[in-house]
């Protein structure tokens, strides 16, 4: 496994901390290779984490695992979207703590504090309702009227036609695409139905 550290204190205390246990096998930080386990440490969070962490993951096919002192709301998800399966608190970071997360990202396997476990879950409870449209029509997203309309939009149905098989009335059905289009900064019908097959909801 290597170490990333944004200094030589911080990556010898882990380094340290890491070397008493013997089953862990450390490698110079440009020794990348597909599946061997990076472990990066920061205080918090910017583009240049997100890019090493993509780099880590996408380009060298290996397994990341980020130790972070603060991790705002909407990071969260841009942390595992990178494909860091195991995130550890700095302030928790004992020898045992990061084995185990080492460990467990060289197994494929998740490691998540129990507070960001927590959040995930609600971030990810509001990503569902926010595609199956349980919310109405959300700021950031499309209601379940919006998503059958442009179901039909990309299947090549006309005004007319959309709102005979929905029971709507014409106007209704240029009241939703037109609401949508201006609430998203959509151009046209083509880019709703290229932006909700983007977001996987048709």
């Amino acid at each position: 496994m290597t170490v990333h550290a944004p200094d030589p204190i911080t990556r010898e205390g882990t380094l340290a901390q890491l070397r008493r246990n013997p089953d862990i096998e450390i490698r110079g930080e440009a020794d990348t290779r597909p599946g061997a386990v990076a472990l990066v440490v920061r205080d918090s969070l910017d583009e240049e984490v997100l890019g090493r962490l993509r780099r880590i993951v996408r380009a060298d096919g290996g397994r990341a695992v980020l130790v972070v002192g603060v991790l705002r709301e909407a990071e969260l998800l841009d942390v595992i979207e990178c494909g860091v399966g195991a995130v550890v608190w700095r302030n928790e970071a004992t020898e045992h703590r990061l084995a185990q997360a080492v460990f467990a990202a060289a197994r494929g396997e998740g490691d998540l504090p129990a507070d960001l476990l927590g959040r995930l879950i609600d971030q990810v409870g509001v990503l569902h309702r926010v595609s199956t449209g349980r919310s109405g029509a959300p700021a950031g997203g499309l209601s379940t009227r919006e998503v059958d309309v442009l179901r039909l939009v990309a299947d090549g149905r006309d005004t007319q036609e959309i709102a005979a098989k929905l029971s709507y009335s014409e106007r209704t059905v240029k009241n939703v695409v037109h609401g949508l289009t201006t609430r998203l900064h959509l151009r046209n019908r083509a880019h709703a139905v290229a932006y909700a097959m983007r977001e996987g909801y048709i």
